[in-house]
């Protein structure tokens, strides 16, 4: 039975891990469909709230999708009767699943059995393609990949379903030349909505459709002059308003007297080194009034024809009954 599932497993989504907890790791395709029924498939949304929707629904709405099993391909159909489009994708069984060489075939005839209509499906599974066109011929042939416009042909593509940063505008315009229709994906902010809306994108896929409904029309439709003018205006107004604010702050500061470094550095210096010299000058004053040495000088006095030395050649402590007195002795010497 084909069914709908995001994950090649069924941990995140579904309550497997305590009904199964044995399965929990397995691909969801490995399980029947009688066992999958068994899960539950809408606790993990109310939970994770993962598109900030929890807090919106209506008490029926809550109990039902708190009761949400996982749906069936046919269920899906059935619901998506009317205006809407399916873009519908595959995804291979593993090599040890019983049905994995005909659930092509087998999806193929769920479509068809439903009755959708088949001009409001965009088949996307690249495989086979041949066969599908064969038994479906109202599906539209969709691509997932930017390709040659040659290759795209001989393919019978008629869709493009991209990440909607893989287009630019210009590309665009190339595909809708070549009436080739883009769908843009995953598209969840109304003002992305709004200028693909503007680029002339047809489709696109969002996770918000409740909020995209609820957008008539573009946010905000602006020519591109008019909006290369308001940035040229704004930085034009940002330039001059930090040129006013250099100019104000030179203008507060210009009276401050201004001081060389150099000079006050140097000034400090001389000071500081003028006080220690005068601090050691008393303490050597201090030092022989308190040894009670007189220190004499020691010249020398030349001439061209002889010279006189006067030289202290001894120092006589004072002793303890000549206080008063010192005693010294002179040596003179002359020569020739």
């Amino acid at each position: 039975v084909p069914f709908l599932m995001h994950d090649t497993t069924l941990r995140r989504t579904t309550n497997v891990e305590q009904v199964f907890p044995e399965l929990a790791r397995r691909p969801a395709a490995m399980l029947n469909w009688t066992s999958l029924q068994r899960l539950n498939a809408g606790q993990w949304f109310l939970k994770t709230d993962p598109f900030w929707t929890a807090s919106s629904l209506s008490p029926s709405d809550h109990r039902e999708v708190e009761n949400q099993s996982i749906c069936s391909l046919a269920e899906l159909l059935e619901l998506a009767k009317g205006n809407a489009t399916l873009l519908l994708n595959l995804r291979d069984p593993p090599h040890d699943h019983p049905y994995r060489g005909s659930f092509l075939n087998i999806t193929l005839e769920a479509v068809l059995r439903s009755g959708f209509p088949q001009h409001q499906v965009m088949w996307l599974f690249n495989r086979q393609r041949p066969l599908v066109r064969k038994m479906a011929p109202g599906f539209q042939q969709t691509s997932g990949s930017k390709e040659a416009i040659a290759s795209l042909r001989r393919g019978h593509i008629q869709k493009l379903n991209l990440h909607y940063t893989q287009v630019s505008h210009q590309e665009l315009r190339d595909y809708a030349s070549w009436n080739l229709s883009v769908n843009l994906y995953t598209v969840n902010a109304p003002w992305l909505f709004s200028l693909l809306w503007c680029a002339g994108v047809p489709s696109v896929t969002s996770d918000n459709s409740h909020t995209l409904s609820r957008v008539p029309s573009p946010l905000w439709i602006m020519p591109p002059d008019e909006y290369c003018l308001m940035w040229v205006t704004a930085d034009l107004i940002s330039f001059s308003l930090i040129i006013g604010i250099f100019v104000l702050q030179k203008w507060r500061l210009g009276g401050i007297r201004s001081y060389n470094p150099e000079q006050i550095m140097l000034s400090a210096a001389v000071r500081r080194t003028s006080r220690d010299v005068s601090i050691m000058k008393e303490k050597l004053i201090f030092s022989e009034i308190s040894d009670g040495v007189e220190v004499s000088d020691e010249l020398s006095v030349c001439s061209d024809s002889s010279y006189d030395t006067y030289a202290n050649s001894t120092v006589t402590p004072m002793g303890p009954q000549s206080a008063g007195s010192r005693a010294k002795t002179f040596t003179e010497q002359g020569g020739h």
